[in-house]
């Protein structure tokens, strides 16, 4: 079995983002550019909610400064 090792996405940090979740409208608190392409936004609960899954996905992170984002924990940054 192979196990492939994913580089960390890049991770920037804004005082706000200015614009709003993609699954609820609420503010943003986290930006995502998947890996695949494209980008998805997240409010603070969606972020949380959606943690481990970002983290596999991201190619590069902008996280709003004080946003207590879970996915810090799930990676080595």
């Amino acid at each position: 079995m192979t196990q492939l090792v994913s580089p960390a996405p890049r991770l920037d940090s804004t005082p706000a983002l200015g614009d709003i979740c993609d699954r609820c409208g609420v503010a943003a608190k986290l930006q995502v550019e998947l890996d695949v392409g494209g980008a998805l936004t997240f409010c603070g609960h969606h972020a949380n909610e959606h943690a481990k899954e970002i983290v596999r996905r991201a190619a590069g992170l902008v996280v709003e400064d004080g946003f207590d984002w879970r996915g810090f924990a799930h990676r080595e940054w």
